[in-house]
This record gives structure tokens, sequence and C-alpha cells, in this order.
């Protein structure tokens, strides 16, 4: 997978620091105390022992080693968190587009000296319980992670990702189907011209689909233009086919060392254990080596630059007369700096981030664009930093008017500095991330140290936050202007800027085509007769390979008694607070506390519907009570960890046709927060801002924007969303909150001259949904905090009760079900039974300016609690793992693919795929495959531990509790579900797969999102958007 990385703020709003904490009182716990015993000097084998750092805020203490034989250096993050982490990372800098590192990651991946079976990597997703397994190739670095709960999965995994990494087989023919390869289009048929294929080069096809991405490339390429990073290290599609099997081989065997390499554990495993397999089975075999893949420093510029580039338009763009792009970009300093970056970062985010900062003001409020420009703010992930600041969605015309803004903005910002408030806002900010609890912390971790400690600055050093807190306070105090002239020096007297604009070409598309077709003609004139045979041979030879059945038994793999036989019970009260629902979930939250209120929308007109997702994302943005927008921005920096309305739509555990909708308010505060938090939302509740055009006109550009952005990234889930739709009446409202439907509405919402009909619309819908009577409130926090919260939330209530209205349900048929368990509380959801929906079938095609496909069919299956379900969610994970990957990714050249189970339907779906109709066939085949029979119990167990390993991922405490809140789903539920998991046989997946998946049994939505397509256009079964 190619990774873009982004700076360390960025980093930090997904980086919660905390995870699984399992005692209530935050004190120092057995795997930090373990660590602790380490002294600086100390051997352990084939170690050296660093130094050893006690880090309070992250709960966890640091020990640092070198490896005595290869100089490896080795991080380990003990904390009392039983989901533990692996990660090596090596430094690879290629010098030139094919692509090489982003290749190789794939190839060591498909088999090595001691498990040298195909695809290696893949098989183990279904032979251990991981609770993430993947590998990153970012500019400059190349990682491979994993985490898991289970102690003997993590010795496999790691077993399986050492031998990976350092003793690859790195086969020629898995080469060609990972990289790239020349091939008949049907491998079987010599008379079918000759393309290109390979995984990669469909993935960076893909990936390049996107505007967004292409940008983004070109201005780090043009930015750092004399090393590594003037290169596209994921593979230039164009240039992948100069790649040879024998240059991969050899940045094998320069940069997979562990000379070069650093690895990373985390969690509250035992360290020596994973040290001595380490070195035991891999770095034991080496000696050290001087791997020179050091980056030297950019040399800076004496003047600015200016460049421009094309890629496609954007036929979802908010204005399609508006789809430049332009940002000038500044090379700062050296990440290793860890305070500099940490300034640095938090500068960005005063000068971008939130109406209150000055290029918000300057740039988005006067809608010259629709947004900031896809890179903006600071980036940490190259040796130097960088700072880019632009718009996406402007007019070629205001180009000049721009590059002036930026720099007006920036002589004000020198003078005028920023308001302290606003200082605090940022670092309570900080406070809230560092409290928050993660599920998947390790990994965060891995990723926020990467960058700086892959360049040799000091990771522990990261770590520390509040000692750069404290230190930025010192030197703003000892020099009020220290922000200021950090400004003026990196941006205002900074000569190595680059100014990048980007415009749409007509053309484009047609220009790649043209490029590729003549690569592919080049390289096909230069075949000889011989060549064209082998090629032909080889295709057969690798077509004959995918086919063949895998023998896996050499790896290591759990087996299904390994997994828990009973889930953990996670005890809630079920109350009342001033008449409403209240559900409260005593968790270890550190100090936050967690409010969630689900509104429904059964009384909301009909042709309001559409308007609800609008609703949801400007209800907390345009000022509230004697707020406006701008301090209501400052106020929820300063008092929450954000809120957010968000449109929400759950099928029935028990009915497919039954259904609940409504809008989900969540929030988080410190405890001491708590008053002011809920002063926000009755604000919201009693007197939102709706009239204010202007400031609606910037969120609905920005929204529109995001959403046209999001489809080249996300295409098979609006594909997989449109499938779904006539199969269930909440499949269809699905597809109108956030399908392709949601897409084109707000995209006809940007282009209105005049929004007053919008702005008529929203206090209607806010008269339906911030409505007490139909709502239910839960919350998650600590014993200690939890009475003060119902307290506060109690008087909430109070404050908003004018808004109560009894209003008639627009649908007659409303069910009440129980929201406790056996109902004994008489608290209840009320969910729409639409007895008279009628699936029917449609296939759906969506004509893309991209150059591949995303694809998906869906059938209608049964809800969650009926006894086929859980036989029909193995049944999609074996379909996966056993055929679909093999047909649709290894075969077809897709970047991926596979089956899944939800909401009573069965989705097929594939992702960046180079083939459309083939694939839909695929999707079938799969079907007949199942109804053979043809697999074994060793399948069916290992699709069980797949399954095992997403039910018992880990949980945050801020989200215990909550498929009992949202869905109904209470635990005795969840553990029958897991019973007929445990149950599934060969028997009832043969039948399954007759029953609901046979052709005439099924009745099943299709939708394409793709390029022109000949075949679908002429086929009247098609409809063509």
């Amino acid at each position: 997978m190619f990774r873009q990385t982004k700076g360390v703020l960025q980093k930090l709003r997904y980086l919660s620091f905390n995870g699984q904490q399992h005692t209530w009182r935050l004190k120092s716990t057995k795997a930090q105390e373990r660590a602790c015993q380490y002294q600086a000097g100390q051997k352990i084998h084939g170690f050296t022992v660093r130094e050893v750092v006690v880090v309070p805020d992250l709960f966890l203490t640091a020990v640092k080693l070198t490896h005595d034989k290869t100089g490896a250096q080795y991080l380990h993050a003990a904390r009392d968190d039983a989901n533990n982490l692996f990660s090596v990372q090596l430094r690879t800098t290629p010098m030139d587009s094919t692509g090489v590192p982003h290749i190789l990651e794939h190839t060591v991946l498909c088999g090595s000296e001691k498990y040298p079976c195909r695809d290696p990597f893949f098989k183990m997703l279904t032979r251990s319980l991981s609770t993430f397994m993947n590998a990153f190739t970012a500019s400059d670095y190349t990682m491979y992670p994993f985490s898991t709960q289970n102690g003997k999965d993590f010795q496999n995994l790691l077993s399986v990702y050492l031998d990976a990494v350092f003793f690859p087989c790195l086969r020629e023919q898995d080469f060609w189907q990972e990289g790239w390869r020349l091939e008949h289009e049907d491998p079987k048929d010599r008379s079918t011209p000759l393309v290109f294929k390979g995984v990669v080069f469909n993935e960076m096809k893909g990936a390049f689909s996107e505007n967004e991405r292409v940008y983004a490339q070109h201005l780090q390429n043009k930015l750092f233009p004399d090393h590594t990073y003037s290169v596209v290290s994921g593979g230039e599609p164009l240039d992948i086919p100069d790649l040879t099997w024998e240059q991969l081989k050899q940045f094998h065997a320069t940069h997979y060392h562990p000379s070069n390499a650093r690895f990373f554990s985390y969690g509250d495993l035992p360290l020596e254990q994973h040290l001595k397999q380490i070195e035991e089975e891999a770095l034991s075999r080496f000696e050290r080596i001087n791997p020179n893949t050091e980056v030297p420093s950019q040399p800076h510029w004496s003047s600015p630059r200016e460049d421009h580039v094309t890629c496609g338009p954007d036929a979802m763009a908010p204005d399609p007369k508006r789809q430049d792009t332009l940002c000038v970009s500044f090379l700062l300093g050296d990440i290793t700096d860890t305070f500099e970056g940490f300034t640095l970062s938090l500068l960005s985010s005063l000068m971008m981030s939130g109406p209150n900062s000055p290029f918000y003001k300057a740039l988005i409020e006067p809608n010259i664009g629709t947004d900031f420009s896809s890179v903006a703010g600071y980036d940490g992930s190259t040796k130097e930093a960088s700072f880019s600041i632009g718009l996406q969605g402007m007019a070629e015309e205001d180009t000049e008017r721009v590059k002036q803004i930026i720099s007006e903005t920036i002589d004000d910002i020198i003078e005028k500095g920023f308001e302290e408030e606003r200082i605090e806002a940022l670092l309570h900010k900080i406070e809230i991330q560092m409290k928050h609890q993660s599920t998947n912390f390790g990994l965060s971790l891995a990723s926020y140290i990467a960058s700086s400690w892959n360049h040799d600055g000091n990771p522990v050093e990261l770590l520390q936050i509040s000692d750069s807190v404290t230190q930025f306070r010192k030197a703003l105090k000892e020099n009020p202007r220290f922000l200021q002239d950090k400004v003026k020096h990196y941006f205002k007297e900074n000569t190595h800027r680059l100014t990048l604009s980007m415009s749409p070409d007509e053309t484009y598309v047609e220009k790649q085509a043209k490029a590729e077709e003549e690569k592919l003609q080049k390289k096909i004139q230069a075949l000889s007769d011989s060549d064209r045979k082998e090629i032909y041979e080889k295709g057969l030879e690798l077509l004959a390979a995918q086919s063949k059945t895998q023998d896996a038994s050499c790896l290591p793999a759990l087996k299904v008694s390994d997994i828990e036989p009973t889930i953990p019970i996670t005890p809630v009260q079920i109350s009342t607070a001033g008449g409403v629902p209240l559900q409260l979930c005593e968790q270890p939250t550190n100090g936050l506390v967690y409010f969630r209120a689900m509104c429904s929308l059964n009384t909301l007109p009909e042709e309001l519907r559409l308007y609800v997702p609008l609703f949801c994302s400007v209800v907390t943005k345009m000022g509230c009570g004697g707020l406006d927008y701008r301090q209501q921005s400052q106020q929820k920096e300063l008092r929450t960890g954000g809120m957010s309305v968000s449109p929400h739509v759950s099928s029935d555990s028990t009915q497919l046709d039954m259904y609940e909708q409504g809008v989900l308010l969540f929030s988080s505060c410190l405890e001491r927060n708590l008053p002011h938090m809920f002063q926000l939302w009755s604000d919201t509740f009693n007197s939102p801002h709706f009239d204010d055009e202007e400031r609606l006109r910037v969120l609905v550009m920005m929204s529109a924007q995001e959403l046209a952005n999001g489809i080249a990234y996300s295409g098979h889930m609006y594909a997989m969303t449109r499938a779904c739709r006539h199969l269930t009446p909440s499949g269809d409202l699905q597809e109108t909150f956030g399908g392709m439907e949601q897409v084109k509405f707000m995209k006809k919402i940007a282009e209105m001259s005049d929004l007053s009909p919008v702005i008529r619309i929203l206090p209607r819908i806010k008269k339906h949904l911030l409505n007490p009577d139909n709502m239910r409130c839960a919350i998650n926090t600590t014993p200690q905090k939890m009475s003060d919260s119902a307290s506060q939330l109690e008087s909430f209530l109070k404050d908003v009760s004018g808004n109560r209205k009894t209003r008639k349900p627009v649908r007659s048929n409303i069910i009440e079900r129980p929201l406790g368990p056996q109902g004994g509380s008489g608290l209840s959801r009320k969910l729409i039974s639409e007895v008279n929906f009628l699936p029917c079938q449609m296939k759906t095609f969506f004509q893309m300016p991209f150059p591949i496909n995303f694809i998906s069919e869906s059938i209608r299956t049964v809800p969650f609690a009926h006894e086929d379900y859980a036989s029909l969610c193995i049944l999609a994970r074996m379909m996966t793992s056993k055929f679909l990957h093999g047909e649709i990714r290894e075969k077809g050249g897709a970047y991926g693919g596979g089956a899944r189970m939800g909401g009573g339907l069965f989705s097929f779906y594939s992702y960046r795929d180079p083939n459309s109709l083939q694939t839909l066939s695929a999707f079938r085949r799969g079907v007949d495959w199942a109804k053979s029979g043809d697999f074994s119990q060793q399948d069916i167990d290992e699709a069980k531990l797949s399954v095992f390993s997403a039910v018992d991922s880990p949980v945050a405490p801020a989200s215990k509790g909550m498929g009992h809140f949202l869905s109904g789903v209470t635990d005795e539920m969840l553990q029958d579900h897991r019973e007929r998991l445990f149950a599934v046989s060969h028997r009832s997946l043969v039948e399954v797969a007759e029953r609901y998946l046979g052709v005439g049994q099924r009745t099943c939505g299709v939708a394409i999102l793709g390029p022109e397509n000949e075949m679908i256009k002429n086929d009247p079964s098609w409809i063509v958007k």
C-alpha cells in the first residue's frame, strides 16, 4: 500500500494518546514496572540498552536499544495495553520513479525462505487473530506493522514478518504479478492484444486518477528537486515498466538490511521474548554494513520558483468553471529538531485551522475557492519539513489575487501575532489528545515517530509531548514575539518557496492513455518472435500458478480453540434524565466525558431527507446563542474535544424491512468543562444561527468539494451503497444520506446562486430533529464522574425543554423496541417498518474520469439475528480469501476485491479494477465455487479466525456499550451470534450459498463507477448515469 504522509499535528489529530487502561486509577502498571527495571548498558539477547525513559503523559515506559552486531535500532514502548504491536521500518531512498520500493514491499510478502508458499501475507490474514496487518511505502521508508491481542499469534506473525522482510524469495513470477508484465489481454488467447498488467501498475494508475494526489506528488517532487523526494516512490505508471527483476533484487540487497532497519514494539508482552526471537530468527545471520541510504539536505534556493501542472477535469466539481488549484510551499527546518517541529506544527494550526485563523479569514471566507489546497499546512514526512498554503476550486483569473493575499496575510501575522486564547485552545486540544484512549494506539505511535526516527531523530523525545509544551510556554513568556519571529524567518524571508498552480485539461485522460499506448507499442516493437512466444508461455505459467490450490501448511496458525468462547460483558445502566432515556456506561476514560444523543427522524417530512447531511455538517458551525460562528469555534476548541452531528441509519437486527433513522450528536470534554460543553449544546438546540448566507456558502462549497474528492478514493463504497439501494428500505436511505445521490445533490446546492431557499429549510429540519421528545442519550465516563455528568445532562435537558413537542410521525407503521434487555426499563427505540417494501433488481453505471473501475453487486439475504447470518459472514470471508482474491487481484490485476456481509446484504466489491463485466462474472463464479462445496475444514477454520479477529477487535472506553445504545444489540445477542459462528459447518455454508446466492433465489443490485464502457452503454438492462 502506498502512503502519502502528513505532518505531526495532523497525525496528532488521529493519534489518540491512550489505549486500553485496565486500572481505574492511573498508576504505573505491570508492563511499565517491568520495563523500568532495565538499566542503560545492560545486554539482552545481542542488544544493549541505551536508555530507559518513563513517559507519564502517555502511561508508558520507553526502552531504547541497539543491536551489537548490526547496529539495528530498537524502541520498545511498554504499556498496559493488550493490543500489542510490532513494526520494522527500513529507509528506502529510490532515485527513479519505477516504484521499486513499492513493488518490493508487495513482492517480499509473496513468500520467503521459511514460508515459501505463494502469498503468506494474505494467507496469514486468515490464520491469525491480528487486529492489524499491513505494509506501507512512504517517500523515504517502508514499514511493516502488525498488531494482535494474542501472545502466541504475536510470535507467529513476528516470525512471518521477519522472514518476509529479510529472507524473501523474490520470485520473478511474483514480480510480474505484483509489479508489471506484458501479457495478452486474455492470457489463454494469443490473438488478443498485448497489454500492461500488474497490481502496483493498476494501483498507481488509480492513485493518479485522484487530482489531489497528482498535485501533492508534483508539489513534493518540485520543492525537493535534488534527491529522493524528486521521484515517485510509489511508482509513476509510465515509469513502472522500466523496472527489471534484477533491479528489484538489487534494491532489496542494499536497503533491506538490519543496519538500515528500525524495530519498534509496543504493549504489555515482555520485551526479552521479542529480542530473543528477532536475534535468533533474523539478526544473528547478518554482519554490520554501512547502508549509505542517508538523505542529504535539500540545497536552498536563492530565489523563489513557480511552476504549473495539469490534471483531469472533475465531473463532480461544485463549479465546473472553477477547478484550478494554487499553493505556495515553503521549505522549513530539519524534522529531527523535535521542539522546532512541534513549534512549527502548532504555528501551522494557528495560521490556518478553523474560522478564527488568519488564512481561513483571508482565503476561505471571500469564497475565492472551495477549500484549502489538498496539500495544506505543516508536513513533517520528509527530512526537512514544509508548509503549504493555497486554494482548490478557484478560477484561473484569481491566481494573482491569491498570491497577493497569501503574502499580505503573512505580513499581517508578523505585525499582529495571535490571540492568547487561540494558543490556549490549541494546547487544550493536545491535552485532550493525550488523555483520549484509542484502540490502535501502538500503530498511531509507530506512524508518529516513523519519519523523524528514519532520519536519526530521537523517537523518545517525540513521545515527551508535555516537555515540548512546557518549553513552548517558556519561549512565549521570554519573547512575546516568539511566533511572529518564526513566521518572519520561515515565511517572509525564505527564498526556498515554490508557487505551484494546477488546472484541468479536457484531454488529460486521453493524453495519459495515449502516452501509455505509446510506451506499450515501444515495448512491443522491441520484441522478437521468441520474446512473444516467451510472453505467451510465461502468461500461461503465471495463470497456472495462480489457479493452483496452494499448500499453506508451512505457515503457523492459531486454532479455532484459541478463540475465547465468550465475550466480556459490558455493564450498562438504563435510566432517564429530564424525561429522556439515558444509558450510562462506567469506563476508565482518563478524566474525559463522552456524550452521545440519538435524535429520531421519524417526524421529518420526506422531501427534507436529502438535506439532513447538510444540516448535520453546518448546525454546529454557524454560531449559536450569543456566539457568532468564530466565537463558537473558539469555545468548542477551548472547552471540548469536538462536537459533531451525523446522520444515522441502522437496520433492525430481526427484520430487513425495519430500520431506525436519526442523527447522532457526539462530543467529549475534560471533566472540568462539562457545564461548558452542555451550554454549547443548549445554545445549539435553542438558538442555532442559520441566517448567514456567506458562512453557509463557505460550508456548502467545502462539503461539496470534499464529497467530489472522495469518490476516486472510496469508489467501492459508493458502488456498494448504490448496489444496495433498491434491496432494503435502510439501503435506500443510506444512498440518500451518503451515496452518489448525496454527492449530486450537494453539487446542485453548491451551484445555486441564491442559498435563501436552503436557509429557510434548515430551521424546519431543526424543529424535527433537535426535539427532546424523540431523543435518547448516553454517557461514558469514570464512576467518580458519572453522577455529576448525569446531573449536568439533566440541567441541559431542562434548558432545551422548550423544544419539546409531540409531533406525528410521517409514516404510520412505527414499531417500538425496548432499549434495555427484556424491556424491563420501559424505554424504547422507535423503528419504521415498511411492510410493503418491494426489493427490485437494478444495474447502474456511473461514467467517471478514471482509468479504473469500482464495482459492486449486492444480494438481499437475512438480518443479524437470523440463524443463517453467521454462515453468510463466514462464507463472505472464505470466498474472499479462497476464491475472489485470486480471481480479482492476482489474475485480474485489481488492487483489491472480495465479499462482505452486513445489514442483511451480501455484497461483492472490487477496488481500482482494470476490468468491469469480467469481474461481475468472477462474482458469479465465486457463488458456483461455494455451491460446489470445493473447500476444506481448514478453509472454514481460517475464515472463522478471520471473522473473529474482526468481531473481537478492541473497543475503546469511549465506545463501549455503543452497539446496544445505537442498534439495540445486547451482549446476549452478540453471544448468540458468537455461538452460531463457532457452529458454522461445511454443510451450512453450501446451503446458504444455494438458498440465497443462487441465480434463481436472489434479488440483487449492481453498480459500477468507471471509464466509458461501450458494452454497458449498448446493453439496455443498465441505467447509465
